[in-house]
C-alpha cells in the first residue's frame, strides 16, 4: 500500500520531508571492486576485458571478438521485425529534429574598446556510450545518447554493451546501425568503462562517457571521471503525476507503474485535488498490479515507495512539485501550461493528459536520459550539449587594451602577481 498523504494532515510537512529523504538505492560498497577492476583493464587491456567477461558474463571471449562486427551488426539487424524496424527509424528521426534545434550558435561582436570578444563551439573527438545488457536491455537509450552525440558533430562514437552468455540484443544493434555508431564492443561492466577511459589494444580511450548502468557502471564512472568527462550519475527512475478531478484512474495509474515497472527502487507519485481520484487510481493500480508482467518489480516499487497526495489547489501541487524536482513530471489537468509556468524543477514536463511519459521515452523527440534523485534542482537532461565545448574567443587592440589594460595591471598587482601586472604593462609602455 502506498503512503496517502494530505495537505490538510496535521503531520504532513513532517511525512513529506521523510518521502523526499527515503533512501531508495542499496547502499552496497563496490567501489573497492571497482579500482581492482579498473587497475586490471589499465594493466592487461584486451586480456583483462576477456578474462572478466568470462568471470562476469558467462561465456569466453577472445580479444578477435570484443569488437562486434559489421557483418553480426548486419545480421542481427535483418533478424528485427519490420514492425519493431519502423518503430526505431521513427523514434531516430524525431529524436534527430528535435535535438538539431538544439545546437548552439557561434557568437563573436567588438565591445565600445574596440576589443572583439566571442566564443566557439566545437563537439568532443570521441564519445563511448554505455548501454546495458541482459534483462535491462534498451535500444530506445542507444539512440538517446547516440543520437545527441551524432548531431553535435562527435567524429568517433563507440558503443560498450554486455552480450550475457554470448547472445546480442538486435534491437541494439540495428539502433546502433540506425544512429551512425562506429563500433560496438560485446563488453560491460566497470571493464567496459575502464576500457572506454584508458584504452586497451582493442578499444581506444574515449573524451566522454555517457549512458546508464548498475551500481558497477556508476562506481566507474566516478572513479574515471576527471580523465574523461561522463554524463551523470544516475539513480532509480521517478514520475510525478500532477492531476485534477477530470481524469482517467486507469490511464494515471499505467502512467505510475510505467515508472514502477522499471525497478523496485523507482517512485512513482500522485498529486491530486480530489480526494476520489486519489482513491479510485489507488484501485486502478491494485487491479492492474493483478495481470502486469513485471508486477513483483511495480508492486513492490509501489508498496515501499509510492505515494498518493491530495492537495487543497493547484498552487500547492506546484510547490509540492518543485520540493520533489522529479525526473518525469505529467500534468494531467484541464490547463497544463499555467500550472508549468509556475513549476521550476523537473528533468522533463508532460503538458496534458494525453501525453503520457512513456511517449517520452521513445518517440517524443526530447531526451529521456534525465535527472534522478531531486538533482532536476541544479542539472538538466542529456543533449547536445553534453558533447560539446565552449572555446571563449578575445582579440585586443592597442586602443582596447590602453582602454582596460590598466586595470588589469592594477587588479594584478593587487593580488601580488606582478608578472601578470608586467606582461600588460610591456605593451601600455610602447604606445607612449
Amino acid at each position: 500500500m502506498p503512503q496517502l498523504l494530505s495537505t490538510d494532515d496535521s503531520d504532513f510537512n513532517t511525512r513529506f520531508a521523510d518521502l523526499l529523504t527515503m533512501k531508495r538505492e542499496d547502499s552496497v560498497d563496490v567501489d573497492d571492486t571497482v579500482a581492482a577492476i579498473i587497475a586490471d583493464v589499465r594493466a592487461r587491456g584486451d586480456e583483462a576485458l576477456c578474462d572478466l567477461t568470462t568471470r562476469f558474463d558467462r561465456f569466453t571471449l577472445t580479444p578477435d571478438r570484443i569488437e562486434i562486427t559489421g557483418p553480426e551488426i548486419d545480421a542481427a539487424a535483418r533478424a528485427v521485425p519490420q514492425a519493431e524496424r519502423a518503430a526505431l527509424e521513427l523514434a531516430a528521426q524525431r529524436i534527430r529534429a528535435y535535438h538539431e534545434r538544439q545546437m548552439p550558435k557561434d557568437e563573436s561582436w567588438t565591445d565600445k574598446s574596440g576589443a572583439t570578444l566571442g566564443w566557439r563551439w566545437s563537439p568532443v573527438s570521441a564519445a563511448g556510450l554505455y548501454v546495458p545488457g541482459g534483462l535491462a536491455s534498451y535500444p530506445s537509450s542507444l539512440l538517446m545518447n547516440a543520437i545527441p552525440a551524432k548531431v553535435a558533430g562527435v567524429k568517433r562514437l563507440v558503443v560498450t554493451a554486455p552480450t550475457p552468455d554470448d547472445k546480442v540484443n538486435p534491437l541494439v544493434l540495428l539502433a546502433a546501425r540506425i544512429a551512425g555508431v562506429d563500433a560496438v564492443y560485446r563488453v560491460g561492466g566497470a571493464q567496459a568503462i575502464a576500457a572506454l577511459a584508458y584504452g586497451t589494444e582493442t578499444i581506444d580511450p574515449v573524451d566522454k562517457i555517457t549512458g546508464p548502468g548498475n551500481a558497477y557502471v556508476a562506481a566507474a564512472k566516478r572513479r574515471v571521471f576527471g580523465r574523461v568527462g561522463i554524463d551523470m550519475i544516475a539513480g532509480p527512475s521517478e514520475i510525478l503525476v500532477i492531476a485534477d478531478a477530470d481524469n482517467d484512474p486507469d490511464w494515471i495509474a499505467l502512467d505510475l507503474l510505467s515508472q514502477a515497472e522499471h525497478d523496485e527502487s523507482a517512485q512513482a507519485i500522485l498529486i491530486t485535488t480530489s480526494a476520489k481520484l486519489g482513491q479510485q487510481v489507488a484501485r486502478a493500480v491494485e487491479a492492474r498490479l493483478q495481470t502486469l508482467a513485471r508486477r513483483d518489480i511495480a508492486a513492490a516499487s509501489w508498496r515501499d515507495y509510492g505515494a498518493i497526495i491530495t492537495v487543497n489547489d493547484l498552487g500547492e501541487a506546484a510547490a509540492l512539485a518543485d520540493r520533489i524536482a522529479p525526473e518525469h513530471l505529467e500534468l494531467c489537468v484541464s490547463e497544463p501550461d499555467p500550472l508549468a509556468a509556475n513549476i521550476t524543477h523537473a528533468g522533463a514536463i508532460f503538458l496534458g493528459k494525453w501525453t503520457p511519459e512513456a511517449v517520452g521515452d521513445y518517440v517524443g523527440g526530447p531526451n529521456h536520459v534525465l535527472p534522478t534523485a531531486r538533482s532536476a534542482r541544479f542539472s538538466s537532461g542529456l543533449s547536445v550539449m553534453d558533447f560539446l565545448k565552449r572555446t571563449t574567443m578575445a582579440r585586443m587592440t592597442p586602443a582596447s587594451l590602453k582602454a582596460i589594460g590598466p586595470a588589469a595591471e592594477t587588479l594584478a598587482n593587487a593580488e601580488s602577481l606582478e608578472a601578470h601586472g608586467l606582461s600588460v604593462r610591456a605593451r601600455l609602455d610602447t604606445m607612449n
